[in-house]
């Protein structure tokens, strides 16, 4: 019996899988991100590329992708994961956490960046709705590049690591409501460009506010169900069922699966199963994203590099403008350095891989001219490319900015290990105060700063302070947090802060954590971190105020500091109730189990 398997309908998957296989080993180990590999791979073997010879030379047929259409399926599985993946990993008390530089810094990039490349579009010859696409679409960063190539650093813990993935997170939320403006707009809505737009919004606001609700009444009774079988099989089953019946339905409510894909992963990213379903999908997740980078570098028209290189260096050189001097300015604007600030504006001014996603749906839907679309998208790819030499240069910059040209020998310096000793977090106007106070009881202590300039000069005035950054665990460790007694955090920064108390907590359950705190919730958020003590500073100026006027209005010295005392202990209790009460208290920040600072002998 002859066999009814068309053979020739694998020769697609072969193509990806070999790519998976062979190829992006391969770039990898010559050093490149797999990301590259996947994207030169599509653009090389896909029908705009060695495909397109298929004709000529049909032996190609087994090597190459000759039409896009044949991988349309696994292109779109590919983007469903990707946004999945992308919802799994956020939930409301991450956002609410960092929502200064999500929304502030994060939110003002998107718009302005937007604003700015469809201002130069709409010059450029486009119509309103073509500009707004394609400056939305070019003001995204690729998620994938970024973070790897951070991680790759040990960099996801410093400033620019925590600023980036928050700039990176609020882009990844902003692709809904650029695809649902794609989408209304294809469908002849009717209205102004601006009218569709913030439709666009409103529906994206009201979906993420539905999805909390449902998402804690539907999915956690069904996981608990599937949970008390104990199998792995009818788990993974029970998870990709979710993620695609979420897909299937928002397409036929006239989405695209892919939003239905990231609504399935904020569902299940507010249950207890998060951990289980990332765990389950680990071992394909690589696979999944590589199918979608593969599928988006056939987009890429490689002939568009020799049609006119001068206009597309042009158009690169001004995409990594744009967005890097945007970036850079709003980074400072949000209080970050200058070193900071140039090294955000360099690592996130390419383009994305959701550029190839936006354009892409619009070239389609025939609301980008295909010409425009294929010149945007030969640039967002050039520039990706690009990211980690403009990452090597952007460290190679702020570490000049950060010295002023060169190292200072200060700087080197690195602290010796110590012994039931405080670690101080900074040594502003707050820290010299502690340090002075710790050193005149005895108590020895290892002060750290992250600014350069600062910790240069107060070394060369001969003080005993290192730089380096306490959120970063190695620098924790090379400062003996493992024998410390306690940590005294007096810096300004709150994210820093929260940063700060999250790594020390977790690296030390039983040390003593004092931190300075920017007012009441401020510190009740720390409580709930595990800070054994958080000092509010609107409290603290109060109290302070207080003790003063009442010694001037005649109420002895010693009874006055005795109910400041007071209403600080009671103030304090109060503030560590609460946390307590949301269950935000971490149990291992209960301060009678903390070691006392020990005086030097």
């Amino acid at each position: 019996m002859a066999s009814t398997i068309n053979v020739a309908a694998y020769s697609d998957a072969l193509v990806v899988l070999g790519t998976a296989g062979i190829v992006v080993p391969i770039v990898s180990r010559l050093g490149f991100s797999p990301v590259l590999g996947y994207l030169g791979a599509g653009a090389l073997l896909g029908p705009l590329g060695l495909g397109s010879l298929i004709g000529s030379f049909p032996a190609l047929y087994w090597f190459t992708v000759g039409d896009a259409k044949d991988v349309a399926g696994i292109a779109e599985l590919g983007v469903v994961f990707l946004l999945f993946l992308i919802g799994l990993e956020l939930s409301l008390q991450r956002l609410l956490t960092m929502r200064r530089l999500v929304f502030g810094l994060g939110g003002l990039q998107v718009l302005i960046t937007t604003a700015l490349l469809a201002g130069i579009a709409a010059y450029a010859g486009s119509n309103p709705s073509e500009a707004i696409i394609l400056g939305a679409s070019l003001s995204l960063s690729s998620t994938a590049i970024v973070l790897e190539l951070l991680s790759n650093q040990d960099r996801l813990k410093t400033t620019v690591g925590r600023s980036s993935f928050a700039v990176l997170l609020l882009q990844d939320l902003a692709v809904i409501p650029i695809l649902m403006f794609v989408s209304l707009l294809a469908a002849g809505s009717g209205g102004s460009v601006l009218v569709s737009l913030g439709r666009a919004l409103a529906q994206a606001a009201i979906a993420l506010a539905v999805i909390v609700v449902f998402g804690r009444v539907l999915l956690q009774p069904l996981f608990h169900l599937v949970a008390e079988t104990r199998s792995r099989d009818l788990f993974i089953a029970t998870a990709l069922f979710v993620i695609l019946a979420a897909g299937v339905i928002a397409n036929q409510a006239g989405l695209s699966m892919a939003l239905g894909a990231f609504v399935a992963g904020l569902l299940l990213a507010e249950t207890e199963y998060r951990k289980a379903i990332e765990a389950t999908i680990e071992p394909f997740k690589g696979l999944l994203l590589g199918i979608f980078f593969f599928t988006v570098g056939m987009d890429i028209d490689v002939r568009e590099l020799l049609r006119d290189p001068l206009l597309l260096a042009a158009g690169v050189a001004a995409l990594i403008a744009v967005k890097s001097l945007a970036i850079a300015g709003l980074a400072k604007l949000f209080r970050l350095s200058w070193p900071v600030a140039v090294d955000m504006g360099l690592l996130l001014g390419p383009g994305g891989e959701f550029a190839f996603v936006g354009i892409g749906m619009a070239r389609d839907f025939n609301l980008v001219d295909p010409r425009r679309a294929s010149f945007a998208l030969i640039v967002t790819s050039v520039t990706m490319a690009l990211t980690p030499l403009l990452s090597y240069a952007a460290r190679r910059v702020a570490a000049r900015l950060r010295t002023g040209g060169s190292v200072a020998s200060e700087l080197n310096a690195r602290p010796s290990a110590g012994h039931g000793h405080a670690i101080v977090v900074g040594y502003g106007r707050v820290g010299k105060v502690v340090c002075a106070l710790l050193k005149q009881h005895g108590i020895p202590f290892i002060a750290a700063d992250l600014n350069p300039a600062t910790v240069t000069h107060d070394r060369r005035e001969g003080h005993e302070v290192y730089y380096g950054d306490a959120a970063d665990t190695k620098f924790l460790e090379a400062c003996g947090l493992a024998d410390a007694a306690g940590v005294v955090i007096t810096i300004h920064d709150h994210d820093l802060i929260d940063d700060i108390v999250a790594h020390v907590r977790a690296l030390r359950a039983d040390v003593l954590i004092v931190s300075r705190a920017r007012d009441a919730d401020h510190a009740r958020h720390l409580y709930g971190l595990g800070a054994t003590d958080a000092v509010p500073e609107t409290v603290e100026a109060s109290l302070q105020l207080s003790e003063a006027a009442l010694v001037g209005l005649g109420i002895p010295m010693g009874p006055a500091i005795a109910s400041i005392h007071e209403k600080r202990d009671e103030i304090r209790r109060a503030l560590q109730h609460a946390a307590r009460a949301a269950g935000l208290q971490n149990s291992h920040a209960v301060r009678a189990k903390t070691p006392k600072l020990r005086r030097r002998t």
